[in-house]
C-alpha cells in the first residue's frame, strides 16, 4: 500500500534544518582501514587495538544488518541503544515547550521520560481492554503541535502485537505526524516486521534493538529504519562516535552466528509454552495475556503479595500493578530452561 507523501522537512525543527553536522576526521577520510600513516585525528599513535576512533558510520555492522534485515544501509542509523535513537527523533522533530507527542498506555515508560528530558508535552490515550489502539481517541487527541505518535508493537508490558490494519489506517490518515513503531521485541514474533513498509511511508520510523532477541543488551545498540530523508536529518545531530569499537566488533561477530541465535529463540519459545501451560494450573493466576515477546504478563490475585513472595524465593519478576489496565499484573521474562522450571516450582509453592 502506497501513501501520499508529504513534505517531511516541514516537520523538522528550524534550527535542526539549518544545522551543519560536525565533520570528524574519520568522516572526512573514510578509507582508514588502509595501511597508511594516520596523523589526522590527534589519536595516540601506539597501537593497542583501541587507540583509534571507531568508524562513525558503522559501515561493516550496517552491511551485515542489511543482509539480515533486507533493508539498504542508507535506510538505517545506529545508536547507543534505542534510547539514543528515540532521543534523536525527539530533538529533530519536537520543538521544546511547543510541540507534543502521543503515546498509547500502558506502554514502555521511556517515552514519557524522553518527553520530559526534551521539554516536550505528551498526551496519553488508553489502549482498549484488549490492549489495542483506540483509533477514534487517537485522532481526537492529535492537534497541530503533535509531531510524534509512538506505538510499541509487540507492546511492553502487555506482550501483544498491535493490529496491522489499525496502524496502516493511522499512517494514511494522519498528516504532519511521524509515526514511530518500536519493535524491540519483533524478533520473538512470527509476524512480519514493519520494515516491509518503510519504503511505502515517508512518515514512518521503525526502531529495533540488539538488546533483546539478539542477546546484546550490554553492548547498547539500537537501530533506526526510515526513508533516507529522515535518516539524513538524524545524522545531522548524531554524535560522531556514538557506537564504540568494542560494540561494533562484538556485534559483527555475534551476528555472524545466526544459527546459535535461532537455537536460543527456539528454546525461549519452548520455555514460554511450558510456563504458560503450567500457569494454567496455579490457582492464583487469573489470566495469561497473549504474547509475541520473550515475556508473559499475567493477572494474579494480589500482585504486591506475589511479587514479594517470589523475591523471598530469590526470583525477581516485574510488578506492573500500577500501570493503567494492569492492576494485579506481573511480568515474567522467559529465562533459561532451568530458570523457568525454578519459577514454576516457586509459584506452585506460594500460598
Amino acid at each position: 500500500m502506497k501513501s501520499k507523501k508529504f513534505d517531511i522537512h516541514s516537520l523538522i525543527r528550524e534550527n535542526i534544518a539549518k544545522l551543519k553536522p560536525y565533520s570528524s576526521a574519520k568522516s572526512e577520510f573514510k578509507d582508514f582501514k588502509q595501511d597508511l600513516i594516520f596523523l589526522d585525528a590527534n589519536e595516540n599513535p601506539y597501537e593497542n587495538g583501541w587507540n583509534r576512533y571507531p568508524d562513525p558510520d558503522q559501515a561493516d555492522l550496517k552491511k551485515i544488518l542489511s543482509n539480515i534485515k533486507g533493508i539498504p544501509e542508507d535506510n538505517m542509523l545506529l545508536g547507543n541503544g534505542s534510547d539514543e535513537i528515540l532521543d534523536m527523533i525527539f530533538r529533530v522533530f519536537c520543538e521544546p515547550k511547543k510541540d507534543n507527542i502521543l503515546i498509547n498506555i500502558p506502554t514502555f515508560g521511556m517515552y514519557k521520560v524522553l518527553a520530559g528530558v526534551n521539554d516536550v508535552a505528551y498526551k496519553t490515550v488508553l489502549l482498549t481492554k484488549d490492549f489495542q489502539l483506540d483509533i477514534d481517541s487517537i485522532i481526537k487527541n492529535i492537534d497541530k503541535n503533535t509531531k510524534l505518535l509512538i506505538i510499541c508493537s509487540p507492546n511492553n508490558p502487555t506482550g501483544n502485537l498491535i493490529i496491522k490494519e489499525d496502524i496502516l489506517d493511522l499512517l494514511n490518515r494522519l498528516k504532519n505526524v511521524i509515526i514511530v513503531i518500536d519493535e524491540a521485541y519483533i524478533d520473538f514474533s512470527e509476524a512480519d516486521s514493519w520494515l516491509n513498509e518503510v519504503n511505502n511511508f515517508n512518515n514512518l520510523i521503525v526502531t529495533q534493538t540488539l538488546s533483546k532477541a539478539y542477546g546484546m543488551a550490554g553492548l547498547r545498540l539500537g537501530i533506526c529504519y526510515a526513508q533516507t530523508e529522515i535518516i539524513d536529518v538524524l545524522k545531522k545531530i548524531k554524535m560522531p562516535y556514538n557506537v564504540n569499537v568494542l560494540s561494533q566488533i562484538k556485534a559483527i561477530n555475534e551476528l555472524k552466528n545466526v544459527e546459535n541465535l535461532k537455537q536460543q529463540l527456539n528454546q525461549i519459545a519452548k520455555s514460554k509454552e511450558l510456563l504458560k501451560n503450567e500457569l494454567l494450573h496455579i490457582s492464583f493466576i487469573q489470566k495469561i495475556y497473549p504474547s509475541d515477546t520473550n515475556f508473559l504478563m499475567v493477572k494474579v490475585d494480589d500482585a504486591n503479595k506475589r511479587h514479594k513472595q517470589l523475591i523471598q524465593k530469590q526470583i525477581v519478576v516485574r510488578n506492573r500493578t500500577n500501570e493503567p489496565l494492569c492492576e494485579n499484573c506481573l511480568r515474567f521474562t522467559i529465562g533459561t530452561e532451568s530458570e523457568t522450571k525454578k519459577l514454576i516450582i516457586a509459584l506452585k509453592k506460594l500460598d
